[in-house]
C-alpha cells in the first residue's frame, strides 16, 4: 500500500468510530444540548416544574434578603435595648401576663426564638437574627440551592423578628412574607443543597399552595374594596389612591415584589425556560433530558424519602385545607377584615389592602428649637426631615421600594390619629430632646447636627398635595403644597416627660454632657 492510501485511511476511521457513537462517549468530550430529530435544538414541554422551583426559590430568597436588610439596619433604633419600643420589654409583658412563666402559653402567644436568649443585650440578639437571616437568604439568591433546613431556618429567624416587632410589623406583608416562606420550605429536598435535585420533584401540592395564596391575596384584595369604599364602584378611588403615590412608586415595601412570588407558580418549565440560558451545562438542557427520560419511560429506583415526602406534602395539603376555613369565612362575609392572622405561626392568613381610600394626604412635621422659651414670639423652629416620608415642599418624592422605612410608614398613619393613639411619637420627641445618635440614623436631617440638641420639639399638622406641573408652586420647583392644620402635639422639654417615661418604663434619654 502506497503511503498516500495510508493517510486516507486515517480519516476514514475517524469517521467510522464518529458514526458508533465511540467519540461522543468519551469522556473528555463535552456534554451536547438536547436537541429534536430535526437538528434544531428540543424545547422544554409543559407540565413540569424543575425550573419553576429554582425561580421561585431566588424570588422568595431577595425578599428576604430585602427584609432582613431593613431589619438589620432599623431594628435596633425601633426594638433594642433603647429603641422607640423595646421588645425587651415587650416580651417581659407577655411573661407577666402568663405568671411569670415562659411557658407553652408565652411560646404559642409569641413565637420568637428570643425566648432563649440572653436579654441582658437585645441589641446583639437582633443583629445576629438579621445578620444570619441575610446570609442565608444571600446564599440561596445567588446560589438557586436550598433544602428544607435552610429555607426553614430563614422562616423561623423571621417570625421571630415579626413577632417582637409589635406595630413596626403590623403590615399585612409581614404575615404574607412568613405564609409564602412557610411554602417555600416544602418546595425542596430535606438535606441535599442542589439547583436540580433530581430524586425530588416539585411537589404539585406546594404549587397547588402557592396558587392558593395568590387566588387569596388577589380575591381579598378585590372583595374589601367593593365592600369598604363606594368610590371604588364609582371609578373615582384612583382620583385620591394616587395622591398618596403608592402605586405610581411603588413604595409599598415589598408588598409589590413578594406578590409576584406565588404567581411563579403559575407557570411551568415551558413557560419560564426563557429565564436560563441553553448551554450544554445549563439547567434548562438538565430538564430537557429529564423530560426526555420521562418519555421514554426511564425511572429511577422508588427511594424510602419519596414516600415520606409524599406523606408530609399530603399532610401540608390538609394543614392549608383545615386553616383556610376561617380564611375562607372571612372572605364570604360581609364584615370582612383585611391582613389579618388567625393562627399564631401566621400559615395562612387573609389579606386586602385600601378597603377605604382616604380623601387627603396629612402629615406630622417634627421641629425643635433651641429658644429657651417655646411661645416666644421670635423662637425659631426648624424641621426635621425623615428619609422618605414629605416634609420639605421642594423634595422630589423618594422611590425607594423593595426597601422599606418602618418609621416614616408608622408616622404617616399616626397623621390619621391623635398622639394619644401612638405615644411611641412622644417616645421619639424625647430621644430627639437629647440628641439620641441611634434614633437620629433613622432620619434624613437633623437641623442641630454639629449643635446642642433642641430645648423644645413639638409636633405639627399639615395638609400635603402634589402642585400642578403647570401651576405657580412647580415653576418654583415645589413638588408639594402644604397648609398648617394645627398642632399635632405641643412643645415639649425633656425634663417634662419623666412621668410619662417612667409609667411606660422608657428610659429616659440623656442629653449630651455638653448640653446648656
Amino acid at each position: 500500500m502506497r503511503p498516500e492510501s495510508l493517510v486516507m485511511a486515517a480519516p476514514e476511521g475517524s469517521l467510522r468510530k464518529r458514526k458508533v457513537g465511540d467519540v461522543d462517549q468519551s469522556p473528555a468530550s463535552p456534554p451536547t444540548p438536547a436537541r429534536d430529530p430535526a437538528g434544531s435544538p428540543a424545547q422544554l414541554r409543559t407540565g413540569t416544574y424543575w425550573l419553576t422551583r429554582v425561580v421561585l426559590l431566588q424570588a422568595l430568597a431577595f425578599i428576604y434578603f430585602v427584609a432582613f436588610l431593613v431589619a438589620f439596619n432599623q431594628n435596633k433604633a425601633l426594638i433594642g435595648d433603647r429603641g422607640l419600643l423595646p421588645c425587651r420589654l415587650y416580651l417581659k409583658n407577655v411573661q407577666q401576663y402568663f405568671k411569670g412563666r415562659i411557658g407553652w402559653g408565652a411560646w404559642s402567644y409569641t413565637p420568637t426564638i428570643l425566648w432563649l436568649m440572653d436579654w441582658s443585650n437585645m441589641n446583639f440578639n437582633l443583629d445576629l437574627l438579621a445578620l444570619l437571616g441575610l446570609g442565608l437568604s444571600f446564599f440561596v439568591l445567588v446560589t438557586g440551592c436550598a433544602n428544607m433546613i435552610l429555607m426553614a431556618t430563614l422562616w423561623v429567624l423571621y417570625m421571630s423578628l415579626v413577632n417582637v416587632g409589635q406595630i413596626w410589623y403590623s403590615f399585612g406583608w409581614e404575615s404574607q412574607l412568613l405564609e409564602t416562606g412557610f411554602l417555600g420550605i416544602f418546595l425542596c429536598p430535606l438535606w441535599t443543597l442542589s439547583r436540580l435535585p433530581k430524586h425530588t420533584p416539585t411537589s404539585r401540592v406546594v404549587l397547588w399552595g402557592f396558587r392558593w395564596l395568590i387566588f387569596r391575596i388577589m380575591l381579598g384584595a378585590g372583595l374589601i374594596k367593593i365592600r369598604g369604599d363606594k368610590c371604588w364602584l364609582d371609578l373615582t378611588c384612583m382620583d385620591f389612591h394616587y395622591e398618596v403615590i403608592l402605586i405610581i412608586s411603588g413604595n409599598l415595601s415589598f408588598l409589590n415584589w413578594l406578590t409576584i412570588v406565588p404567581s411563579l407558580a403559575c407557570f411551568d418549565d415551558a413557560a419560564l425556560g426563557f429565564l436560563f440560558p441553553s448551554g450544554p451545562r445549563g439547567l434548562k438542557n438538565q430538564v430537557l433530558k429529564i423530560q426526555k427520560e420521562d418519555t421514554q419511560g426511564v425511572q429511577s429506583k422508588p427511594r424510602y424519602g419519596c414516600t415520606v415526602r409524599q406523606v408530609v406534602n399530603f399532610s401540608l395539603g390538609i394543614l392549608v385545607a383545615w386553616l383556610s376555613v376561617p380564611v375562607v369565612i372571612n372572605l364570604l362575609s360581609s364584615r370582612q377584615v383585611m391582613n389579618t392572622s388567625f393562627n399564631p405561626l401566621r400559615i395562612v392568613n387573609t389579606y386586602g389592602a385600601f378597603g377605604s381610600i382616604t380623601k387627603e394626604r396629612t402629615e406630622v412635621i417634627l421641629q425643635g428649637t433651641a429658644s429657651p422659651n417655646a411661645s416666644a414670639p421670635d423662637a425659631v423652629w426648624e424641621d426635621y426631615e425623615f428619609k422618605c416620608k414629605p416634609g420639605d415642599p421642594w423634595r422630589r418624592p423618594c422611590l425607594i421600594s423593595p426597601y422599606h422605612y418602618r418609621l416614616d410608614w408608622l408616622m404617616w398613619f399616626a397623621a390619621f390619629q391623635t398622639y394619644e393613639h401612638n405615644d411611641w411619637i412622644i417616645h421619639l420627641a424625647g430621644k430627639l430632646l437629647a440628641g439620641d445618635a441611634e434614633t437620629l440614623s433613622l432620619l434624613a436631617l437633623n437641623p442641630f447636627e454639629g449643635r446642642a440638641p433642641p430645648r423644645w420639639i413639638r409636633g405639627e399638622h399639615y395638609r400635603y398635595r402634589f402642585s400642578l406641573p403647570s401651576g405657580q408652586h412647580a415653576a418654583q420647583g415645589k413638588w408639594w403644597i402644604r397648609k398648617r392644620i394645627g398642632p399635632y402635639f405641643p412643645p415639649l422639654h425633656l425634663e417634662d416627660l419623666k412621668d410619662y417615661f417612667k409609667t411606660r418604663e422608657w428610659p429616659l434619654p440623656k442629653p449630651p454632657l455638653d448640653t446648656p
